[in-house]
């Protein structure tokens, strides 16, 4: 499945666009991790980089970003950690923001409710 997604790319471009590197460090991005731009594209920024930015100016997957790429998505972890590293993006799974919303104590939700009741 790796080789099918690599088969038109040359390994030497590929090594080349992630500085060597063959994994992303310290970074759970997974396939449906949105990402979002904070930053415009500046002179000098390596291409991909640059295009990153401009695809992620609305919040998108990392699988939609690999996609328009056209680039394996192990390579397009490795650029996207390079890009939250430096601040030009914020990452954040579709499931974070609800996760942190608690339901509150039953016990509580039944004097809320008596509460009410003797209003």
């Amino acid at each position: 499945m790796i080789s099918r997604a690599v088969e038109g790319e040359d390994p030497d471009r590929l090594y080349t666009v992630t500085g060597g590197r063959s994994r992303a460090e310290d970074v759970e991005l997974d396939l449906v991790t949105l990402i979002v731009t904070e930053s415009a594209p500046s002179a000098g920024m390596q291409s991909e980089h640059a295009a990153i930015l401009r695809i992620a100016r609305r919040p998108t997957s990392v699988v939609e970003v690999s996609a328009e790429l056209a680039l394996p998505v192990s390579v397009v972890k490795i650029l996207l950690t390079d890009l939250l590293d430096s601040g030009r993006v914020s990452a954040r799974h579709p499931t974070s923001a609800t996760a942190s919303v608690s339901i509150p104590d039953s016990e509580f939700l039944k004097k809320v409710l008596v509460g009410l009741r003797n209003l």
